[in-house]
């Protein structure tokens, strides 16, 4: 490792899930200048399950910052590079000219003392490591290594003779032959089926952006529909289009997953909850229950882990590869939570073996983080069965899709004084409906009315908490 190596130290875009590929920097906390410290924030990523801060793991000053907010960065990647020695002084300098030269190989090539240290401090960035790292090895395969001299003087003589243009590599538009574009870009131009040698450059050093990709992209879906240009300016202004990225691109997958690998059964039941929001009511009264979140999400909670342990086959998980049915004797209990950046399902670990003021405390936490956007990946995975509140919304019932990996997700709907027989007489009773989705592989209509029916006989008398759980 060269002493230049040593002192510009690059921090790469972490794994902060499990076996994510990618994360979109939302939010650079530090600048170019900036004094860090191991273990202090730089930037906030929202990956495809959460936002997540990222300390950097070494002491410095910020060098560069690689990528703009906003930007779709693929794992192992270097999005910053901290100068460890800001005091050695003569170091700094030379990466500069390897900056401002991206695209001229020859002299990139001829100055092998430099390479090493270049690499260090643009790996993955823009056009110079293009230069440095791929298209050498095309025309430039060794003869330029062996010639140390041009190493000391500046770039225009550094060139060889039969290269005079700017770059050694140019096709009959005299651009660059392979297109340069961080690789980011790249991924959006073969995902939206782009061929970067058409797409313009708009960015420094000929470099393609991601703005270039879309144009690019946007140019073709015109070129493909009716010439007319009349229709094309009516609806100019009146539509917006957003990348799928981040929480709800993982949304969709795993729900497209979800729906078309697990066989869904739903069965609905009305119940008089009268009771429980007459308990809820008292136990905000409580003084066991003060300053904890208590509300008809915790009894339905408590109503389905009981009935969870009264039919505890329901808490599995069919293992395709494996040909199994896995059955877990803790349960980890999911909460669908609508956020500003989509919806999430963070889960209570072992939320069976809880009290009612330990699920209420766990329960406002995971609320609260949720809305903050500082849910962490490690508290969505792992969910064993999964409970969805549509009734907040003023919706009765619905019939959600399983999270993956999960055998059953309860709908909790609107709460709604309504007309009911009680012992004999039409009175006006709190009703709500709940649904039960489960993946049929692994449970049967019989598994699946008993632990719904169970959930309805503990709402409609919540005293069965006591005798039940």
């Amino acid at each position: 490792m060269t002493a230049v190596e040593q002192r510009f130290r690059e921090f790469k875009m972490p794994d902060v899930g499990e076996g994510l590929t990618e994360a979109e920097i939302l939010k650079w906390f530090v600048a170019p200048g900036d004094t860090v410290t191991d273990g202090q924030v730089v930037c906030e990523v929202e990956t495809a399950k959460a936002a997540v801060e990222l300390p950097i793991p070494f002491d410095g000053v910020v060098h560069e910052v690689r990528f703009d907010e906003g930007t779709t960065v693929d794992v192992g990647t270097p999005i910053i590079s901290v100068d460890t020695d800001p005091g050695a002084g003569e170091a700094a300098p030379q990466a500069a000219p390897a900056a401002g030269k991206p695209a001229e190989e020859p002299a990139a090539e001829a100055e092998p003392a430099e390479k090493e240290g270049r690499q260090a401090n643009l790996v993955g960035y823009g056009a110079a490591p293009a230069s440095t790292k791929r298209r050498p090895r095309k025309p430039l395969p060794g003869p330029q290594r062996s010639a140390p001299a041009p190493s000391a003087g500046a770039s225009a003589p550094q060139e060889p003779a039969p290269a005079p243009a700017p770059s050694p590599e140019l096709n009959g538009s005299g651009r660059p032959a392979r297109p340069l574009a961080k690789p980011p870009v790249r991924k959006l131009a073969k995902d939206l089926g782009i061929d970067l040698e058409a797409v313009t450059p708009s960015g420094p050093d000929g470099i393609i952006t991601r703005e270039d990709v879309h144009a690019a992209a946007e140019a073709v879906q015109t070129a493909r529909e009716t010439p007319v240009a009349a229709p094309s300016r009516a609806v100019e202004g009146r539509e917006r289009r957003v990348p799928v990225k981040g929480v709800r691109k993982a949304t969709a997958q795993a729900m497209v997953n979800s729906a078309f690998t697990a066989p869904h059964v739903t069965e609905f039941v009305t119940v008089d909850v009268t009771r429980t929001m007459k308990l809820v009511a008292d136990l905000k009264q409580d003084p066991a229950m003060a300053g904890l979140r208590v509300n008809p999400l915790l009894l339905v909670a408590k109503a389905l882990l009981v009935a969870i342990r009264r039919n505890p086959d329901v808490n599995a998980t069919w293992d395709e590869d494996n040909q199994e049915i896995v059955y877990k004797d803790y349960v980890n209990l999911g909460i669908a939570a609508a956020t500003p950046r989509g919806l999430i399902v963070p889960n209570i670990k072992d939320a069976h073996a809880k009290t009612l003021p330990e699920l209420a405390s766990a329960l406002g936490e995971l609320v609260t983080t949720a809305r903050e956007g500082k849910t962490t990946p490690a508290e969505m995975s792992g969910g064993t069965v999964t409970i969805t509140n549509v009734g907040v919304f003023g919706i009765d019932a619905g019939t959600p899709i399983l999270n993956p990996g999960e055998s059953a997700i309860l709908a909790f709907g609107a709460v709604k004084l309504q007309p009911w027989v009680h012992k004999g007489e039409v009175k006006p009773r709190q009703v709500t409906t709940l649904a039960l989705s489960f993946d049929h592989r692994l449970v049967d209509g019989e598994l699946g009315s008993k632990v719904l029916a169970d959930v309805a006989a503990v709402l409609e008398r919540p005293k069965r908490l006591i005798t039940w759980a």
